[in-house]
């Protein structure tokens, strides 16, 4: 129906006069509200002159819906050249996630366009593809705040930049396109302007850059604006821009070289500027980007003088910590001279790149088993939380101006991180593996924003850890048994005891916990120790039980002076255990521990089931080993040997630790990766087709079923709708009783043959059938032959529908009005003469009030029929 009303729209243009045409550029923008809810606008450049500017513009939602946008308050604005500014903003909400392609299209372009045949009968359509998708955040497009309604010059370099500016910091990069006709389709027989050399735009910067025009006249091209977000495209909006090329003696002024800056924030940008003109024509100088959107806050750019050949303004920037943010600010340069021929421009872009500034007061305390560090909170209240980065020794770090974070290169990792921000502590003990003894840790600590963007570093603190007194050399579990079990514990003769202070003799203490608490240490043993040479103690106790944290304490056991040696140095080591997960055919072995010092390798031992002995299967150096190859069902039991080293006064002292044993059963507990679903909405045969991918063909080998799920509104939860007993049958039909209710939200899941169930697949919402349609023709003139204009509504709809419709004949006035009638039966009845209305064109504007996913929406139908009073031009309504 749409393409029959744009057949007749185009011939009443080919009739019309060269100024009714008038379209010129725009582009479609949006903003998050929330939800599935956007805000759209709608801004046109349109030749002033023309009678045919529209007071409001139908906007088509990709969703099979379509509204009506009005003119924004304030709007018109008249720009130099002819060009007049159009703003029309409206409200959307999306039935569901999806990737929609939001479209405005209007009949009229301008005449004479060179690069577009017949440029005065193609309809001007601009577009926007918008991802919904809630976990990638709300999300805004790209504002473009420089117009296209500069002129170009035969044979001098034009350049055009949007100056977009992306208010989420979302990534930015150009692309020329086609420009597009009826339903957005690309325009057949469109070119690129004709160039003496090239015609391209920068995909980082989005200059467009035209060397050089050879041919006078109107020119329109289009450039396609992605914007990514974590490595993905979630939205692109296309200008669409004219370009006029004049003959002049006039030549462009020239910017001078801009320098980019790297700045920390509360830094005052301040320089001056100077564009100049060969022909001696006054400079009019201006900039635009992301620094002047801010509130209160924002970059100014002021005039300071203009004469003969030159402009000079000064651009001045206090920054603060609102304007961190991880990718840099670009700001566009355009002078241009004031000429009585035509006015030429030179634009020329730099970025400022505002980093946070580095926490402060960076400061560590150890302990015999781990290391806090504190420090400063940051000056900016909208940090999110802070980053710690360790590296074993120093680095000489010394970053440059825009070198913010931790690179890689100076051997840091990031170690762990803190939300909030005046979170300001952290304790290291290597994620409760353990520090090493006699190792110097360096630290440094970076702020972090919501968007990702990271401070500039802290200066390094290093620490080691305090030695244990005794320091821990063994944790060894030599007999497994529940009731005789034992465990081996040794720990270094200390050296450097004060005797004056504490003469001995002395008592070694043995303190013990289970799994259940490592920090709830219990007392298990005394062991006399008169000259500090006994530093062995066996525990006996159950040893299928695991882990075991141990503790040394060394005590001062003079008569009358009993202490403890040395409190603050207590260190805590583990047995060796292994976590198991079973998998398909293998089994996870993770070794586990908390220990004082470096375990370089494991070996592993798997039990004989015939002999009962325990024989090597293989070596790691990581701390996990798959032995794969194994029978689902059976079980095996494993024990491991830790082998590693530590340093204690300058020496090393190495070691060898035996685990616990434990056992497991290999079975297939990993679920298939989700399908892809898609869904097809068969209208007339009231059904919607689901049909989705088979992992088996991507990501696994054993799917056997799905299970289809279904919600009848976007809120509601999902129900189990269907299963598919056959790996191969990916296709659902699901049937219903009316078009109303093909709307609704599905999801598949895949069950494979042990029954483990994936994630849910992509969901899809489908809300796509129309089920009020107008004819586009009636003939009023009592044949009992398409006498009225009658709605198309399905059987039993009618009654669940609220219509509105207004007709209007050719100059505007109102001819017919209804809001009580959804099938609205006009009898071609004028409402104020109450005679039928001449043969003719006549347009409408229908809101009809329709039950979706989302609740009741208006879609607003705008459309033309064709009014045949004269009985001989009656015809049968398609």
């Amino acid at each position: 129906m749409r393409g029959i009303l744009l057949f007749i729209i185009s011939l009443i243009i080919s009739t019309a006069t060269i100024n009714a045409t008038h379209n010129r550029a725009g582009e479609i923008t949006f903003v998050h509200l929330s939800g599935l809810t956007y805000e759209f606008t709608i801004t046109t450049y349109t030749y002033t002159p023309s009678a045919a500017n529209r007071g409001e513009l139908t906007i088509e939602w990709g969703d099979n819906t379509s509204s009506i946008a009005p003119m924004a308050e304030g709007y018109p604005i008249f720009l130099p050249n002819d060009y007049r500014h159009n703003v029309y903003i409206t409200t959307h909400t999306f039935p569901g996630p999806g990737i929609y392609e939001v479209l405005v299209q209007d009949p009229n372009r301008n005449y004479g366009v060179q690069n577009i045949p017949n440029s005065v009968n193609v309809v001007f359509s601009i577009k926007t593809t918008i991802l919904v998708n809630t976990t990638i955040g709300a999300n805004n497009s790209p504002e473009l705040l420089n117009p296209p309604k500069d002129r170009a010059a035969l044979g001098h370099i034009f350049i055009h930049n949007p100056a977009a500016y992306d208010p989420d910091g979302d990534s930015l990069a150009y692309k020329l396109t086609t420009c597009t006709g009826q339903d957005g389709k690309p325009i057949s027989d469109y070119e690129l302007p004709p160039r003496s050399d090239t015609f391209y735009i920068d995909e980082v910067t989005g200059d467009l850059i035209w060397n050089t025009p050879v041919d006078t006249g109107k020119y329109n091209v289009a450039m396609n604006i992605q914007e990514w977000r974590r490595g993905l495209i979630i939205g692109n909006i296309v200008r669409d821009m004219q370009i006029e090329v004049f003959i002049t003696d006039n030549n462009p002024p020239v910017n001078p070289p801009l320098t980019s800056y790297c700045v920390e924030a509360g830094t005052l940008i301040e320089f001056p500027v100077t564009s100049t003109d060969e022909d001696y024509d006054p400079v009019i100088q201006s900039m635009s980007g992301g620094p002047f959107e801010f509130s209160g806050d924002s970059a100014v750019f002021e005039t300071d003088t203009t004469g003969p050949g030159f402009g000079v303004s000064t651009f001045r920037w206090q920054t603060a910590c609102s304007h961190v943010r991880r990718l840099p600010y670009q700001i566009i340069l355009k002078s241009e001279d004031v000429n009585n021929d035509i006015s030429l421009v030179d634009i020329d872009n730099f970025t400022i790149k505002i980093l946070g500034p580095a926490p402060t007061g960076l400061a560590t305390s150890s302990t015999s088993n781990h290391i806090n560090l504190s420090w400063d909170q940051s000056q900016c209240d909208n940090v999110a939380g802070y980053y710690i980065y360790r590296r074993e020794g120093s680095f000489d770090f010394e970053p440059d101006s825009c070198e913010n974070g931790v690179p890689g290169y100076t051997g840091y990792e990031r170690v762990g991180e803190v939300s909030g921000l005046s979170n300001n502590f952290f304790s290291d003990d290597n994620m409760g593996e353990g520090l090493v003894q006699g190792i110097v840790y360096c630290y440094m600590i970076t702020a972090y924003f919501p968007d990702g963007s990271e401070s500039f570093a802290s200066d390094p603190a290093c620490a080691s850890l305090v030695p244990g007194t005794p320091s821990i050399i063994n944790v060894s579990v030599t007999e497994i048994d529940e009731n005789t079990g034992e465990v081996y514990l040794a720990w270094l003769k200390p050296m450097d005891i004060d005797t004056i202070a504490a003469p001995g003799p002395y008592v070694v203490h043995i303190y013990r916990s289970d799994a259940s608490d490592e920090n709830s240490l219990q007392l298990v043993d005394s062991v006399e120790t008169p000259d500090l040479n006994d530093t062995i103690y066996y525990d006996n106790l159950n040893t299928v039980l695991f882990p075991y944290y141990y503790t040394v304490r060394l005590f001062n056991n003079t008569p009358g002076n009993r202490f403890e040696i040395r409190e603050e140095n207590n260190e805590i080591a583990s047995t060796l255990y292994m976590d198991i997960t079973p998998d398909d055919n293998q089994l996870i072995l993770n070794f586990r521990k908390k220990v004082p010092w470096v375990n370089t390798d494991y070996v592993v031992y798997r039990q004989n089931p015939l002999t009962e002995e325990f024989d090597s299967i293989g070596i790691s150096q990581q701390a996990q080993y798959i032995d794969d190859g194994l029978k689902n069902g059976v079980e095996y039991c494993y024990i491991a040997k830790s082998i590693g080293w530590r340093p204690v006064d300058s020496l090393i002292f190495e070691n060898e630790n035996l685990s616990h044993m434990n056992c497991g059963i290999p079975a297939d507990t990993t679920a298939p990766c989700p399908p892809v679903l898609s869904v097809d909405s068969n209208c007339d045969s009231l059904e919607n087709v689901l049909t989705w991918t088979n992992p088996n063909n991507y990501c696994t080998d054993d799917v056997i079923k799905y299970i289809v799920y279904y919600s009848g509104t976007i809120e509601s939860a999902s129900d189990s709708l269907a299963g598919n007993s056959s790996a191969d049958d990916t296709t659902y039909h699901h049937r219903l009783e009316q078009v109303m209710q093909l709307g609704g939200c599905y999801y598949v899941t895949a069950i494979d043959s042990f029954e483990n169930e994936s994630s849910p697949s992509n969901r899809v919402c489908v809300d796509a059938c129309p089920y009020f349609e107008l004819p586009n023709v009636f003939s009023p003139n009592n044949d009992d032959i398409n006498d009225k204009f009658v709605a198309k509504v399905p059987e039993g709809i009618g009654d669940n529908l609220k219509v509105e419709i207004r007709i209007f004949n050719r100059w505007g006035q109102l001819v017919f009005e209804s809001d009580d009638n959804p099938l609205i039966e006009w009898d071609g009845t004028h409402m104020q003469s109450k005679k039928i209305v001449a043969s003719g064109v006549y347009y409408y504007i229908c809101d009809v009030y329709e039950p979706r996913i989302t609740g009741v929406e208006v879609r607003t139908l705008v459309g033309f029929v064709h009014v045949f009073s004269d009985e001989s031009s009656g015809k049968k309504i398609e």
